[in-house]
């Protein structure tokens, strides 16, 4: 898939349409089972967005901040049309207005209704994983290896086999990383790759309680309530920045080489990942009958809205 830039400049019409797009992308990514790359093909800018980020290299950076001497202004401005500035920022934007919006409802809600959110995640998820599945084909051994792979590594992490050591400094970069990159691919969810790294709850926090300390500085708020959730958020960024240069790279060279198998590790990885949000509601609640119900059923309508959603814009394809 590939897009050509024009020379045009954007007009308001362009930011406000990059911005709205933001702002479906950042929803997606910010509930598990969806993604945002999914989103990104609907809506039909998925090969933009790849094209864009794919030409953010440190050369060009360097171009437009040596645009300020008049000799380099030419190529200053030719490295802003290969990235895509005037798209990507508004679109950036619109993710990050989402994600704040989000991760605020989300840690109101883990609070007071774990087993109706994460109930309804694990739905979500499921869900997801079914109409992915459905497109892909296991049709050989090295299938099989990859899909035994995704899912078992999934299930190892959703169990604390595997897990990350708290939520020191190097694990929220590296959280990051690789939630960032899988926002960009159609079929993984950045928040997905959180929950399974444990990581999801905590960074909803972090990134509210720094929103709502910054709005109260005006008034007269303590800086100090603004420090910590903001290291979390930066540590976040760093990560995020980095994996969107590197990992988001890889895993994009290997869909082209190996594309199926990529896939179906992907998908498997998914798949695996369903019991994951549960985890986090035996944190808080014994699995009482009661408790199993109430799951069950949050899980039941995460799962008829994806599956709604998927009627609506025609199916879901992992690209």
């Amino acid at each position: 898939m590939k897009y050509e830039q024009s020379d045009a400049l954007v007009d308001r019409l362009e930011l406000l349409r990059a911005y709205g797009y933001g702002l479906c992308m950042g929803t997606a990514d910010a509930l598990p089972g969806v993604s945002g790359g999914t989103v990104a093909l609907l809506l039909g800018f998925y090969g933009r967005l790849i094209a864009a980020v794919t030409a953010l290299t440190p050369w060009r950076a360097a171009a437009v901040l040596r645009g300020y001497r008049p000799d380099r202004r030419t190529k200053a401005r030719e490295a802003l049309l290969e990235m895509d500035l005037g798209f990507l920022l508004p679109l950036g934007v619109g993710i990050a207005t989402a994600v704040v919006i989000v991760a605020d409802a989300v840690s109101s809600l883990a609070q007071s209704h774990p087993v109706a959110m994460f109930g309804f995640f694990t739905g979500l998820i499921a869900a997801s994983a079914i109409t992915l599945g459905r497109s892909l084909t296991i049709a050989s051994p090295a299938h099989v290896a990859a899909a035994v792979t995704g899912a078992g590594l999934a299930l190892l992490v959703a169990a604390d086999v595997v897990s990350l050591p708290g939520s020191g400094p190097i694990v929220i970069v590296l959280a990051g990383a690789i939630a960032v990159s899988a926002m960009i691919l159609p079929g993984i969810s950045g928040s997905l790759i959180l929950i399974l790294l444990g990581q999801y709850v905590f960074l909803s926090s972090e990134l509210s309680a720094f929103v709502h300390a910054l709005g109260a500085l005006p008034g007269g708020g303590s800086l100090a309530a603004v420090t910590a959730p903001g290291t979390t958020v930066v540590l976040f960024i760093v990560g995020g920045t980095t994996g969107l240069l590197t990992i988001a790279r890889v895993v994009r060279i290997a869909l082209d080489r190996r594309r199926e198998l990529t896939l179906v590790f992907l998908v498997s990885l998914i798949a695996g990942s369903v019991p994951a949000p549960l985890t986090n509601i035996a944190e808080t609640h014994a699995w009482t009958t009661e408790t199993i119900t109430l799951t069950a059923v949050w899980a039941a309508i995460g799962a008829i809205a994806l599956f709604g959603l998927e009627y609506l814009v025609g199916g879901f394809e992992p690209e």
